[in-house]
């Protein structure tokens, strides 16, 4: 049984009809800040840059560097890492930014498997891979809105053995594990802020990292290494106008998140019982996938059709992957708030 995609009662929310996660209530603000923005004739490298990275370093708990993608934020921790030449271990089941970033980076991508029950890296097959391939760096995926369940894990296992560890955060964006937020296991986590995302810009990234150092080179890497040059970057800044959605969005944050779960705990749960994808306890997720695990008739769809190591042709064995590809579903739902759907 799928939730119905038909237009919902009048005056209740369809949470199944696509909508961008932005609340109605903010458009005001945004309009206001993209004002200052106009009387500041500063578009880049302004205020609230400064003011976007300071709301998100305040949910998230760790340093933030804005930048106008993921992209952004994902080479420059390759580039601080020096990854050239090197081998970077990935999960295979993740979307094509990750591995390609280590190739445009120079490095070596090496796939690992992931887990069936959390679509996330596999530690057993993590710590196996690295001990054959001696790798300088790991990415690590955090799926669908949810931790990856062995986090702790992988992060300590990378700190005994001198791993650096990034966290692709594309998905996380509201969750947390006992209070303690993505990327802040590993020596930095990545953001996507594209349009499909629980919160969004449009386009935009940022880099979280508790290391000053990383933080430092992430500024001058997006900005063609001003202002020495020492660092070899490109331009990856964010504009001052989606510096605005982004500040806005990030105070909105926690209550979209809020909105989401108590949907998912009230309609969709009931629908699923023993095919949802179950959370340990202490951890909430974003929700900006959720995932079944059956084949339902109508849906968004799942989160990667195709394992990345058959997309580029590697010839490794990695069956959980294969079957995770194969076994899921998202049935979908997106904020339509404030108001909550009737029945919940």
């Amino acid at each position: 049984m799928t939730p119905s995609t038909e237009p919902s009662a009048a005056g209740s929310p369809d949470y199944t009809a696509f909508a961008i996660g932005f609340d109605e209530r903010d458009r005001a603000r945004f309009h206001e800040l993209c004002d200052r923005v106009f009387d500041s004739k500063r578009w880049s490298e302004g205020p609230l840059n400064a003011e976007f990275e300071a709301a998100w370093s305040k949910w998230n708990g760790v340093g933030s560097v804005a930048t106008g993608s993921w992209a952004g934020g994902a080479m420059a921790a390759l580039d601080w890492i020096g990854v050239k030449g090197e081998t970077v271990l990935c999960p295979s089941n993740t979307f094509m930014a990750t591995p390609l970033s280590v190739i445009k980076a120079g490095g070596n991508v090496q796939f690992v498997d992931c887990n069936r029950d959390d679509l996330c890296m596999s530690f057993e097959d993590f710590e196996r891979k690295a001990e054959e391939h001696k790798p300088k760096a790991a990415w690590l995926v955090h799926i669908g809105g949810h931790i990856a369940f062995e986090v702790e894990k992988i992060a300590g296992y990378c700190k005994a053995n001198g791993i650096a560890l990034i966290e692709d955060c594309a998905h996380a964006h509201g969750a947390d594990w006992n209070g303690k937020r993505p990327g802040s296991w590993g020596d930095a986590g990545v953001y996507s802020f594209y349009a499909t995302k629980t919160v969004s810009t449009g386009e935009g990234g940022v880099l979280v990292s508790q290391n000053e150092e990383l933080l430092e080179f992430a500024r001058s890497y997006r900005n063609y290494g001003k202002p020495d040059h020492h660092v070899d970057g490109l331009n990856y800044r964010m504009s001052e106008f989606t510096a605005a959605l982004g500040l806005v969005q990030a105070e909105r944050l926690e209550e979209i998140v809020s909105w989401k779960n108590r949907v998912a705990k009230a309609l969709l749960d009931p629908l699923h019982p023993g095919t949802k994808l179950e959370l340990p306890d202490g951890m909430t997720s974003g929700l900006y996938k959720y995932i079944v695990f059956e084949q339902l008739e109508r849906s968004t769809g799942r989160v990667y059709d195709e394992p990345c190591h058959r997309i580029m042709g590697h010839q490794v064995d990695l069956p959980n992957c294969d079957w995770v590809a194969a076994n899921h579903s998202c049935p979908p739902l997106y904020y339509a708030g404030p108001q909550l759907p009737e029945g919940v």
